[in-house]
């Protein structure tokens, strides 16, 4: 099967490079590993008991360019919302309104900081003193939670990058779901001529100038003059996906950017309990010290809690069987609200885990810095003799590094760098 444009991967990169492409006239073959598009973008709607509910992608944070203009061209409508965070502290969930105390500290040593460093060793370095155990502990916690990274493997210069930038304007909801803006790019791939092959696990990439060759897991070969690689990073690295001949400089590159690890949580109760519990209404935050840390709420009485473990201690429960999970976030939940786990129980009408750590086809959650990977996005971001092209978040390189939007970003532009 021959195209001019080859395209491995049907997440946001891979669907927005084929839209582009085969808007500006391309013949463009996209293939996809799993059964559905999206990639760590998935809405299940009216599934298992669940009305709605994001496995992946959720939320639009701020004013981001691309994702709101395709929306908007998509007619895709999106929901403003005010974030609200409560923290359990003193056996109860408080307001949580005020900074963590030395956090302003901790941003001037970083402004100061000259040569970049990890940020776990950056805090040891300058707030080692017992004064400082809770804003290192609050530190950690956002760099494993937020970024889903390794704080001993984090860059300080990239965090810093990102706690200066103020997001602008407010967060967002589609209240389709993620979803909607996949079926959308799908859609306008095959309205203008292209292709997208589900269950296509690409395998093997042949590659000289101008000539590529991708062999899948059932033996299908497709042929094209260019190639553009948007598999997840997790991937990349573990060699999932052989080249002919061997690209060592890439490689090598592809472990020199982090790739954090992930595991939500879906619980849906008969109602929105912690509403009553806590007198809140609209979306909020719930931070605690339980196994699962981080939960969030949909607000307006949708009963729908998700719970969220991020960096290494998600990566400690890869191998985790979902019912280990599923035991782990009911107990979090029935000693944050001193409820009783068997009560909690009878309040559950469906649950799912996303492990996105163990899922083959992504092998972690999204990409942050280390200590070189500047100069490792710079390899990856040159073509290989201007025929393999790499598209994916890992590649952006500005404030909103880890979302769709950098996902999206690099989709558009990887074949103009």
């Amino acid at each position: 099967m021959e195209s001019n444009m080859i395209i491995i991967g049907a997440g946001a990169a891979g669907l927005m490079a084929a839209r582009t492409l085969a808007l500006a006239g391309n013949t463009v073959t996209v293939l996809e590993a799993r059964n559905r598009t999206g990639g760590r973008i998935n809405t299940i709607s009216n599934t298992s008991f669940f009305t709605k509910a994001e496995l992946g992608a959720e939320f639009i944070h701020g004013d981001l360019p691309v994702t709101l203009d395709l929306l908007k061209e998509a007619d895709i409508a999106t929901q403003p919302f005010d974030m609200q965070t409560w923290r359990y502290r003193d056996g109860q969930f408080r307001p949580e309104e005020e900074q963590v105390e030395h956090w302003d500290i901790v941003m001037q040593k970083l402004a100061e900081l000259e040569q970049d460093q990890p940020i776990a060793q950056f805090m040891r370095q300058h707030f080692g003193d017992e004064r400082y155990v809770a804003v290192t502990r609050s530190v950690l916690q956002f760099v494993a939670g937020y970024d889903t990274a390794d704080p001993e493997k984090a860059g300080a210069f990239a965090l810093r990058k990102e706690w200066q930038a103020e997001v602008e304007g407010a967060q967002h909801h589609i209240p389709d779901g993620y979803c909607a803006m996949i079926g959308y790019l799908s859609s306008q791939i095959k309205t203008n001529g292209g292709t997208v092959h589900l269950g296509a696990e690409v395998t093997d990439i042949y590659h000289a100038p101008g000539d590529v060759r991708v062999v899948t897991s059932n033996g299908d070969t497709y042929q094209a003059q260019k190639l553009i690689v948007a598999l997840p990073l997790g991937v990349l690295q573990q060699g999932a996906v052989k080249f002919h001949p061997p690209v060592p400089k890439y490689q090598a590159a592809f472990k020199h950017i982090g790739f954090g690890s992930i595991i939500k949580i879906l619980f849906q109760f008969d109602t929105a309990f912690w509403e009553d519990e806590l007198g809140i209404s609209g979306t909020s935050f719930l931070f605690t010290d339980e196994a699962i840390p981080t939960w969030w709420t949909q607000g307006n009485g949708d009963p729908l809690l998700t719970g969220w473990l991020g960096g290494n201690p998600a990566l400690a429960l890869k191998n985790a069987p979902d019912d280990e999970l599923y035991q782990l976030g009911l107990t979090s939940l029935a000693n944050a609200f001193h409820i009783d786990i068997e009560l909690l129980k009878g309040k559950l009408t469906t649950w799912r885990v996303a492990n996105w750590t163990a899922d083959p086809y992504t092998r972690g959650s999204y990409a942050y810095d280390m200590i070189g990977s500047d100069e490792a996005r710079k390899v990856i971001s040159q073509p290989i003799n201007d025929t393999v092209f790499f598209a994916g978040e890992y590649l952006y390189d500005g404030p909103a590094m880890g979302t769709v939007e950098a996902a999206l970003n690099s989709g558009v532009n990887c074949l103009n760098r």
